[in-house]
């Protein structure tokens, strides 16, 4: 583990409190000072369907004075609107704290399901975590791989590969290793000249490290597959080696356009062409960019020069949807990057508390009673909550 991660939840003063959270929440503070503090209870929940992943909001509400009820255990499958957990404690200490709590709820819930869904998808490919990149800054990284991990276990306690690891250091322990996983981007081919020469300097310098090679820099991804495949045959025939598809959503593939993709699917799936009905779908499955198409077109290439033990890496765009797609197109791919695991739309993330309860009273905005009805049952019962 990374000597600084992850990065710590803990205790807050009350100035930094005040800083970070909605001013109304400081307004009423002094509000409940002044006019005397009650006991209350948070009921915690997310708008859409999710996993519950929420470790580092409880972590930082226990931390700053406040008793958790958890309702579901770390993995599993919430309904949209189901408490995740309640809060109880002081009205004046937890009120400042719902934004903070909150922030650190809905991306690794969402992220979970995403990862959750996409690893289900496929369940015999492994998946790479590669969202780093598009995470606004490095909380929001640590969340999103603490959420991608919890999906991914649940996924794996299915049957699924799941992910086997992600691109960065720092998080890298959520998955069970010392270090990100990954090999070159494209600015190491441009910086090298060609996709070959990329491939040794890369081998030269991590001879230790199982080789991965871009093969889209220069639009002829079958002719470097194939010309890295034969440079490094011993690699190869190994299982060492392993070509990665990014092909931007602009072109197609090498040897590729629509009838050649709609032909390559006829050859293996023919009855997954008919089956697709969205605009979406069909861009999946033999569109532009990184498709099904563009897998099988690339692993027959990869066979028919006796490279059958090659590996294919495909990213671009993966989302459960697409990963939908490509079990239904069988597509021969046997690891899939994706950064894609945040949402597409950030309003799925947006989580919500409501107070059920002050002191002995119960009492809820109009609408959401059955959240008072929920926490009752949990309490009550005898048994652990699942």
């Amino acid at each position: 583990m990374h000597k600084n991660w992850p990065i710590p939840q803990h205790a807050m003063d009350r100035d930094m409190i005040k800083g970070w959270t909605d001013k109304y929440f400081t307004r009423t503070r002094d509000i409940v000072d002044h006019y005397g503090d009650k006991e209350v209870v948070y009921a915690v929940f997310m708008r859409r369907p999710c996993l519950s992943a929420c470790e580092p909001a409880m972590t930082f509400a226990r931390q700053n004075g406040a008793e958790i009820v958890p309702a579901f255990q770390t993995g599993d499958l919430v309904g949209a609107g189901d408490p995740l957990f309640y809060m109880r404690g002081s009205f004046s200490r937890l009120v400042e704290l719902e934004t903070l709590i909150l922030q650190k709820l809905g991306l690794p819930c969402i992220a979970a399901m995403n990862a959750y869904d996409m690893a289900m998808a496929l369940p015999k490919a492994a998946f790479l975590a590669m969202d780093g990149r598009h995470d606004a800054g490095l909380e929001m990284a640590d969340l999103a791989a603490y959420g991608v991990s919890v999906g991914s276990k649940a996924a794996q306690a299915q049957g699924a590969t799941g992910f086997i690891g992600n691109a960065t250091d720092a998080t890298a322990h959520y998955f069970g290793n010392r270090q990100g996983m990954g090999t070159m981007p494209h600015a190491l081919i441009g910086y090298a000249g060609s996709t070959l020469k990329a491939a040794e300097m890369f081998h030269a310098t991590h001879p230790d490290v199982p080789l991965t090679v871009l093969v889209d820099y220069f639009g002829l991804e079958m002719d470097d597959a194939l010309a890295v495949c034969h440079e490094f045959a011993d690699l190869a025939h190994k299982g060492a080696l392993s070509i990665r598809l990014d092909t931007h959503g602009g072109r197609y593939v090498q040897g590729l356009d629509p009838e050649r993709s709609y032909a390559v699917l006829e050859r293996h799936v023919p009855h997954v062409i008919r089956q697709m009905q969205s605009d979406e779908d069909r861009r999946y499955l033999m569109g532009t960019g990184v498709s099904a198409a563009a897998i099988w077109h690339i692993r027959e290439g990869l066979d028919r020069s006796g490279f059958e033990t090659v590996q294919i890496i495909a990213s671009s765009g993966f989302t459960p949807a697409k990963c939908r797609v490509f079990s239904a197109a069988q597509a021969p791919v046997n690891v899939v990057g994706t950064g894609s695991t945040l949402p597409q739309k950030w309003s799925d993330c947006y989580a919500t508390a409501d107070i059920i309860r002050y002191d002995g009273d119960v009492q809820v905005k109009k609408g959401r009673d059955y959240l008072i009805d929920q926490y009752q049952k949990l309490v009550e019962s005898a048994e652990p909550p699942r």
